[in-house]
């Protein structure tokens, strides 16, 4: 195994086709902070790769690998295996043609492979000698041990910050070491009004658990999937029944397949159902909610006729909160055939059905920016505006979803200072008329594939979730506790309710072992306070920015108008580029344990740096900015 040294220089490379940077980006800040020099291979050496079957020659690569002097290169491919591990062999064939190898008097010493874990092992066994895989989940710490670097190379700044993160992947380790959750029982919420009737309402249970001290209520996400529709559909019931009996889980939430959510009562035939539980009728819906006594039920929402699946929900299945994700699940992620602005338009007037009704309203959008690379300014003024225009429409309480380790090489203590700061944001709406759940959960490629480090990896974000609100003893009222397999497969009732005895066990511990004071108070720290400030200060910015520019910012035209000017970066976005160029033309870079924009040179731009270009597409637009805004860069 190759040790790197100070003095070597990283060469890191990728196909151009494989869109995702972040995690490249990552690791190259890890090295840097270590005093090491990494190179990005320019867009040309990317290229090169994407056509590298069957190519006699690398000449780009190897001019460019020449030119910057590189010791060790690192490839890397996070898309479909086969075809990863495919690439990364013939270019090794290709450098060991070109005697680009040190064993061949080249100047390349060792090389490296990023991918998913299964390309991971194909890459070891198609090519002996690279020197080190990377499948994702590494910490800070394991990517230093597998390349040989002393840990007192990381400057003491980051060496603190990181401390959090180590601190947390040592508590869940210790945890699911010791086995003691197991003995996790169910929660008595029997004393709640309605309890396990039709009608019962989530706000009642919450506030039931907070009178009575009790753990936060328990949602999971469960969706098996068979080529047969009415066996998936059977097996679900089943899974339901005995999710129900379990007494573990307080609201089951349905994993409905994609042809459920875009063609709700259709003829199936010929069309091709992908994962998920594949319900097809209120009958089938009306069966679940059966199943699911006393669990609470929730479900996706439709992509298309949004208001009528939001009413058929609402009569067949009771719904206790409904889930809006507004500019997504269209033609912009390919989840249904609306556009943005029809999809907007279907979305408002869903909002205004669900204020009707009085159900609970849940924004499923912030991570879903998050997923396209925007920055986290981005992230946060994104989930702002989507509460603030359903509140607008009358919509009285809201589950404020906020998803962590989005992306998963979010230092800890960046992750707090987001959620923290949407919260911050999000808490000045509320009022007599207004009130706000908080719900965080686990991201969703956050878990590895090693079923062990998975569920302490569970108990380390919940210790995460905790120290959202340190100082308030009911927060967070809900918990998405996402199954610890993840990584790996669907979970299973077993697999559900050991991942909440988990979260629930992880959850006491931590805060058993604060009260000792055998526990730093992470959440307490300063730079999490100023990290938190500063986020909430830039995303405060761009919201008076929106709310002065835009005519009726928060109207489905308001909302369509923020995300084609480009308030939220999206580099990473496959569907409609073209339509959102100056959202995708906007790049973002990895610092400091989190996302920001960033000039073309890499330098961080301010939210003030970016409002003349986005007061430009919106004049383009027919919006007339009203006043100026920051300094010119």
């Amino acid at each position: 195994m190759y040790k790197v040294s100070q003095n070597d220089v990283i060469g890191l490379i990728k196909p151009a086709i494989d869109a995702h940077t972040l995690g490249i980006l990552a690791f190259a800040q890890i090295l840097r902070d270590c005093g090491i020099r990494v190179e990005i291979a320019d867009q040309d050496a990317s290229k090169e790769l994407d056509s590298l079957v069957g190519r006699p020659s690398i000449e780009r690569l190897v001019r460019w690998v020449r030119a910057k002097g590189i010791d060790v290169l690192g490839f890397s491919y996070r898309l479909d295996p086969d075809r990863g591990v495919e690439l990364f062999a013939q270019l090794v064939e290709r450098l060991k043609s070109a005697k680009m190898l040190a064993k061949d008097g080249g100047p390349i010493k060792a090389l490296w492979f990023a991918g998913l874990p299964p390309a991971c092992e194909k890459a070891k066994q198609r090519v002996p000698f690279v020197d080190a895989v990377f499948h994702g989940d590494e910490t800070y710490q394991e990517i230093l041990e597998i390349l040989g670097l002393p840990t007192h190379l990381v400057p003491q700044q980051a060496s603190a910050e990181l401390a959090y993160d180590k601190a947390r992947l040592e508590f869940g380790t210790e945890i699911v070491k010791n086995r003691a959750y197991l003995d996790v029982a169910p929660v008595d919420r029997s004393g709640s009004p309605g309890f396990g009737t039709w009608g019962e309402r989530v706000i009642d249970r919450v506030r039931h658990g907070i009178a009575h001290n009790l753990p936060p209520l328990m949602r999971a996400h469960v969706g098996p999937y068979a080529e047969d529709r009415s066996q998936a559909v059977a097996l679900f019931l089943d899974w339901t029944s005995r999710l129900a009996k379990s007494g573990l889980l307080d609201v089951l939430s349905i994993g409905s397949s994609q042809l459920t959510q875009s063609h709700f009562g259709e003829d199936w035939t010929g069309l091709s159902n992908g994962g998920g539980v594949p319900i097809n009728s209120p009958e089938e819906y009306r069966r679940v909610w059966q199943a699911a006594r006393p669990m609470l039920v929730r479900t996706y929402a439709g992509t298309k006729r949004v208001p009528d699946m939001a009413k058929m929900h609402e009569q067949s299945l009771d719904i206790c909160w409904h889930a809006l994700s507004l500019w997504w699940f269209s033609k912009l992620d390919g989840r249904g055939d609306n556009s943005v602005l029809e999809n907007l338009v279907e979305h408002f007037e869903a909002l205004r059905h669900i204020a009707s009704s009085g159900k609970p309203m849940e924004p499923n959008v912030p991570h879903h920016f998050a997923f396209r690379g925007c920055d986290d300014v981005g992230y946060i003024v994104s989930g702002y505006v989507a509460a603030k225009a359903a509140k607008l429409q009358g919509i009285r309480t809201l589950i404020l979803q906020t998803m962590l380790n989005t992306p998963k090489y979010t230092w800890g203590i960046q992750d707090l200072a987001k959620a923290r700061a949407l919260r911050m944001l999000v808490r000045e709406l509320e009022g007599p008329d207004f009130a706000v759940i908080l719900q965080p959960r686990g991201g969703l490629d956050y878990f590895s594939p090693d079923m062990e480090k998975a569920r302490a990896q569970l108990a380390a974000v919940t210790m995460l979730m905790d120290d959202i609100e340190p100082d308030d003893p009911t927060s967070p009222q809900i918990i998405h506790v996402v199954s610890y397999s993840e990584g790996v497969r669907l979970a299973d009732p077993d697999v559900v309710q050991e991942s909440v005895r988990i979260t629930r066990y992880a959850l006491s511990e931590y805060r058993r072992l604060k009260r000792k004071g055998d526990m730093p108070e992470y959440g307490k720290h300063s730079m999490v306070e100023a990290r938190t400030r500063h986020l909430y200060e830039e995303a405060r910015r761009m919201i008076k920015f929106i709310e002065a520019t835009i005519p009726e910012p928060y109207s489905p035209r308001g909302l369509y108008a923020m995300m084609k000017a480009g308030v939220f970066p999206l580099p990473w976005l496959s569907a409609c580029r073209d339509e959102f160029d100056a959202a995708v033309s906007q790049p973002v870079q990895f610092m400091h344990g989190g996302v920001q924009t960033v000039d073309k040179d890499g330098k961080p731009l301010a939210v003030s740096q970016r409002l003349f270009g986005i007061a430009r597409n919106l004049e383009r637009m027919g919006f007339a900015p009203q006043e100026e805004h920051g300094e010119k860069n």
